[in-house]
């Protein structure tokens, strides 16, 4: 568990943390890959994203 001596330092702590999750830490279910790299995946192939967003619509 992880104490904060003020909310300053709680949101210093919990950014850093949340960034390492989403842009360093490797997940298992998107292959091993990190958040953003699948995002940015997704995103420079926008025509499949608009595709596949239409279909499940």
């Amino acid at each position: 568990m992880e104490w904060f001596r003020n909310r300053i330092e709680a949101k210093i702590v919990i950014d850093d943390w949340r960034r390492h999750y989403n842009e360093v830490r490797p997940h298992s279910s998107l292959n091993y890959g990190t958040p953003l790299a699948y995002r940015q995946r997704l995103e420079s192939n926008s025509t499949t994203a608009v595709i596949a967003r239409t279909e499940w619509s």
